[in-house]
């Protein structure tokens, strides 16, 4: 089964759970950079609201910084909790793929959200940005307003199916094009990565028209290291993910940052309640949940602005 939403859904306060006891465990990488913190406060705000409403259900929140602790706070979950269903967003796909699959094994409900793992088939539940979607309208956006040979840089993130889909879709947006990629590295979703990154680029590169930055974080590395070079008014930069300042400048009509897609970190709560919902069998869960990636502009940038949002 397969549903597209375009925004999150409160399933769980619609349907009525079965009361036992059940403990589920959610596992999400710390908060390393923007989009990884708005997913700590909607995590952990969808646990504290789901607990006062079902007192009956005990949660197990950890965040990790790297796929070893991830693995470590897993064990312990299962070995020390003994946790009915997991939620968890790998740090890593590769490394997180083999420990997932051995609880998934022992008979434990698990949701896996953003990062798929290497390995088809071993969840239950999968709830995700459309990543491919993701990429293909960036690329679409350059295909459609860029002019006729111009040259792009890309910034790849951390290694995971979430990355592969991405730059998949860019690709294929791409293909049949006179675009020409430059180069493309991974910059692991991180500020200073990107940073680093783009002033590789910058010298290596005399002209470039577009930077596919992939992630707001390495957006704003990106835009440092270009007006730190003095190369501002030379390039457009797109990110992705609808970091309020990226959107902000979108709506003032900043012409270095015309657009952004959506992928929203909320998607975290989203996983939680069907997993709470589909772990008690008060409703079949199963499947994959995709929640649609949208192209900000000038024209609707004022839909996605949320001044409260800490992303």
């Amino acid at each position: 089964m397969k549903i597209t939403l375009v925004a999150t859904t409160a399933l769980a306060g619609a349907l009525a759970l079965p009361a036992f006891a059940q403990t589920i465990g959610v596992s999400i990488p710390a908060a390393t950079h923007g989009w990884a913190g708005a997913l700590n406060y909607h995590a952990e705000r969808t646990v504290e609201r789901l607990e006062e409403t079902y007192p009956d259900m005990d949660f197990v929140l950890t965040t990790t910084s790297d796929p070893g602790t991830q693995v470590s706070d897993l064990e312990d979950m299962v070995a020390t909790r003994g946790i009915d269903a997991l939620v968890v967003l790998p740090f890593e796909s590769e490394p997180l793929t083999g420990p997932i699959q051995r609880i998934a094994e022992s008979g434990t409900w698990v949701t896996v959200v953003d990062r798929g793992l290497a390995q088809d088939g071993i969840e239950d539940l999968y709830v995700a940005g459309d990543n491919m979607s993701f990429g293909q309208t960036a690329g679409q956006y350059f295909v459609d307003n860029l002019d006729s040979g111009a040259k792009l840089v890309v910034m790849r993130g951390i290694p995971s199916t979430v990355d592969n889909e991405r730059v998949e879709g860019f690709e294929a947006a791409l293909e049949g094009s006179d675009l020409e990629v430059l180069a493309m590295d991974h910059a692991n979703w991180n500020r200073d990565n990107a940073f680093t990154l783009m002033q590789d680029y910058l010298s290596r590169f005399s002209e470039i028209d577009a930077v596919w930055a992939a992630d707001d974080d390495q957006a704003v590395g990106a835009l440092a290291a270009i007006e730190q070079a003095g190369r501002s008014g030379e390039m457009i930069v797109v990110g992705g993910a609808g970091m309020k300042e990226m959107v902000d400048r979108i709506r003032n009509g900043d012409e270095t940052v015309p657009v952004n897609v959506t992928y929203p970190p909320s998607m975290i709560s989203t996983a939680i309640e069907m997993t709470a919902v589909g772990a008690s069998g008060a409703a079949p869960m199963t499947g994959e949940f995709i929640i649609a990636s949208e192209l900000i502009t000038q024209d609707n940038a004022e839909d996605y602005y949320f001044e409260d949002s800490p992303y």
